[in-house]
């Protein structure tokens, strides 16, 4: 209970950053990505700068043995760069950049016609990974019984 508590409040933390910020406007976004279009915005990347020094401070003067709300770090269960992940970024990326929205803002923005559009997408892209993962999987499991 106190685990999803302290999510629901850093979400709604993390949503107030991101209004105050700006950042749940897809026009600075885009103005951020144009830089050779002579309309760049450097906003996004002292908002990301100061993120990061933030998270980077409390990580070192917050050294724990676990978090505060659960019993140990969960990291990822692979570190390595593979295709998955690569085509990921990419689709993610290119979806940032013609959309302008990534996933944080355009949940904080879904009072926005433009927002629930993005999220509608999201979410079918989100189903469709899985559901392609689920077919490699089970091609790659068919692929083994026939090999045996």
């Amino acid at each position: 209970m106190r685990s999803t508590v302290a999510a629901v409040a850093l979400g709604a933390l993390f949503a107030l950053g991101l209004a105050l910020s700006g950042m749940t406007s897809p026009a600075k976004v885009t103005a951020f990505l144009d830089v050779a279009g002579g309309a760049w915005d450097p906003q996004l990347a002292f908002v990301m700068a100061g993120a990061i020094a933030a998270a980077v401070a409390v990580r070192r003067l917050a050294r724990r043995p676990a978090p505060l709300f659960a019993a140990r770090f969960d990291p990822p269960a692979h570190a390595r760069i593979d295709a998955p992940l690569v085509a990921g970024a990419a689709i993610f990326g290119a979806g940032w950049g013609l959309a302008g929205y990534c996933p944080g803002p355009a949940l904080v923005s879904l009072t926005s016609p433009s927002a629930l559009v993005f999220a509608a997408a999201m979410v079918a892209g989100i189903v469709a990974a899985r559901l392609a993962r689920r077919a490699c999987n089970n091609m790659r499991q068919d692929k083994r019984a026939h090999v045996r």
